[in-house]
């Protein structure tokens, strides 16, 4: 037996991984450097987990180099309704667009895959949960309606978590809107293609993001309009496994596809080609 007891050791020092360099994948616990992340598309090499994109990263994976001509980047969501709570609409969104460098959740344009000329949007869920305020629902209509009269596709990639409550019914106003610029557009035998990444949920789910010619999504991506812990508490049932998951919704028909993330410009390439206008 010792005569001196051993001290117990204390540090104050952190065992975590410098913030930014390192993420934890969600689905398996692997830890990945975030440099090889952004290389790999932001899939888990792991488990193919995907990761949130960017709207901008969403961008340049899908397009060609250099083909993206963004329009309505100066559109700014304003505070009609003089929303206050715990931080006031205004002041979240400058919070927002200093974080993310947007002036709101979609990034819209001219752009081209393999060569071919469309008109393309992508939600970025790191704006405020890229929830539909005015200034989505009128930039995607606008993106819809210069695809009709230039005679262009479109694709939408979606991602939301619905309707962005601090405008109220302005907001719910944008998924009429956005079905009416589509409608015109099919009616002009226009093709849109609907691209759904985790999680799109609410109002969007509800109009522009499940009525397109062709409906993809990502593996596991969660798509439906309330979560199902409401829906549990309100049908007071238990849910089907995987309720309310990309799989579950392709076997009920909701959706064509399932895409992995590293296939889906090619398979949107070869989609564009069977259903794009001739020139």
């Amino acid at each position: 037996m010792g005569i001196f007891k051993k001290p117990p050791f204390t540090s104050d020092k952190k065992r975590d991984f410098p913030e930014g360099l390192w993420q934890k994948c969600p689905s398996c616990a692997e830890m990945i450097h975030n440099l090889e992340l952004v290389q790999n598309f932001r899939v888990c090499p792991k488990c193919d987990h995907h990761f949130t994109q960017t709207a901008r990263e969403r961008l340049e994976m899908l397009l060609d180099p250099d083909s993206f001509e963004e329009h309505d980047a100066n559109m700014i969501s304003v505070d009609t309704l003089k929303f206050t709570g715990m931080a006031s609409y205004t002041d979240r969104l400058k919070s927002y667009q200093k974080k993310t460098g947007l002036k709101d959740a979609v990034l819209s344009g001219f752009g081209k895959i393999e060569g071919q000329p469309l008109m393309i949007s992508a939600m970025d869920f790191n704006f405020i949960a890229a929830t539909m305020g005015s200034v989505v629902g009128e930039k995607l209509t606008r993106c819809v309606e210069r695809a009709t009269k230039e005679r262009l596709p479109v694709i939408i990639v979606s991602a939301s978590g619905g309707a962005r409550m601090y405008e109220g019914v302005l907001s719910l106003l944008q998924m009429a809107k956005t079905c009416g610029a589509l409608g015109l557009h099919g009616q002009a035998g226009l093709p849109y293609i609907s691209v759904l990444t985790h999680p799109t949920t609410g109002g969007v789910s509800a109009s522009f993001a499940t009525i397109g010619d062709v409906i993809i999504a990502e593996p596991k991506a969660m798509i439906g309009f309330a979560g199902p812990r409401v829906i549990r508490e309100t049908t007071h049932q238990e849910l089907p496994p995987n309720f309310q998951t990309a799989e579950f919704l392709e076997d009920h028909g909701l959706i064509d596809m399932i895409v992995h993330r590293k296939k889906l410009r090619d398979t949107l390439s070869n989609l564009l080609g069977y259903l794009a206008p001739a020139k």
